[in-house]
């Protein structure tokens, strides 16, 4: 009989030791521990693997938001996917909002909510000036904030990792950052670190990521199980495609992670123009080929109602209303139905 500490549980799940504590208190159906040692509990590890494997559905899902070019839909597609994936889909969901632009953070809370989460150090700022100057101020679950949106006052299931507009100026000394002892540390994995523990707690993490494959954006793939591209079917938006493609699998062999492309979601589709329906007949083309990863059969049309539902100063009761009756309302909840799916 092999009995696991709470270590080798870690290990075996491909998770840390706080993650397997809040395992124990969040699942009621968590073994029991067959012996209490002088140095811990211990588990049968039979008991343990069939448990995993009960839960293996429930295992979060960790999808990034990636393009090389800003302006193509992709902070709206990740706000949008979260709000109802947690308020239809009763899914819990988090956002975590890598990009310095801090666009999906001031789509979800309000501003002066967010600059006091920033003068207290309780955004991914400071998760990274932290390991720039050796201090340890931030708080991941301090950090994250709970029944975020301007929907009916906020959705139970949806939380918020807030970003910073600080974020623009350290970008460049990230790689500066020290190893510390045996190098154990590293510039593209400190999110990963702090993530950890309180992933169990959620169903999907959602990383809106900034428009390049730099350090930050690495921070959001190295924990990544896949990734999305958002793109406006014209030359400019879907030029970086087989970049990002090639960048992320590069990434992926390096550090021994298998990041999976998802698919591509159309974004501020003009169903007038010639170019946006020639340049999709063209990339499903290329998919269909293998030449291109699964082009989301959900077109996101181009419509300033769209582009209002993310002002977190109005309020609404109901995802219809935030964006919009008809065809708006339904594309989104079309395609977060398609997200569960592919993702």
């Amino acid at each position: 009989m092999e009995l696991l500490g709470i270590s080798e549980i870690a290990k075996l799940a491909g998770i840390t030791r706080q993650a397997v504590s809040n395992w124990r208190n969040r699942y009621r159906d968590f073994p029991e521990p067959t012996y209490e040692l002088v140095s811990g509990p211990v588990w049968k590890r039979d008991d343990i693997e069939q448990w995993l494997k009960s839960r293996e559905v429930e295992m979060t899902k960790t999808i990034s938001f990636i393009n090389l070019k800003g302006g193509v839909g992709k902070t709206t597609s990740t706000v949008a996917i979260a709000e109802f994936l947690a308020e239809e889909h009763k899914k819990r969901v988090l956002v975590v909002d890598l990009d310095p632009q801090t666009n999906a953070t001031i789509a979800l809370i309000t501003e002066d909510v967010w600059q006091e989460k920033d003068q207290k150090g309780q955004t991914l700022l400071q998760l990274f000036k932290d390991k720039l100057g050796k201090t340890n101020v931030f708080n991941v679950e301090e950090a994250i904030i709970k029944g975020v949106s301007n929907l009916h006052g906020g959705i139970r299931r949806l939380s918020l990792l807030p970003s910073s507009l600080g974020l623009i100026e350290i970008q460049d000394q990230l790689a500066l950052i020290p190893g510390g002892s045996f190098y154990a540390v590293s510039p593209v994995n400190i999110l990963k670190a702090a993530l950890q523990p309180v992933l169990p707690d959620y169903d999907y993490v959602l990383i809106d990521c900034p428009p390049n494959l730099g350090i930050v954006t690495l921070n959001g793939i190295s924990i990544s199980t896949g990734y999305v591209i958002p793109v406006i079917p014209d030359i400019l938006s879907t030029y970086g495609i087989p970049q990002i493609l090639d960048r992320v699998e590069a990434f992926g062999k390096m550090s021994g992670t298998d990041v999976i492309p998802k698919g591509i979601i159309v974004s501020k589709f003009r169903s007038q123009s010639k170019l946006h329906n020639s340049r999709v007949r063209q990339l499903r083309r290329q998919a269909d080929r293998g030449d291109l990863p699964p082009i989301f059969e959900t077109v996101v049309p181009e419509a300033a109602q769209i582009a209002e539902a993310v002002d977190v100063g109005a309020a609404v009761q109901t995802l219809r209303q935030k964006y919009g009756y008809g065809n708006n309302y339904t594309v989104y909840s079309e395609l977060a139905k398609e997200f569960l799916t592919k993702c």
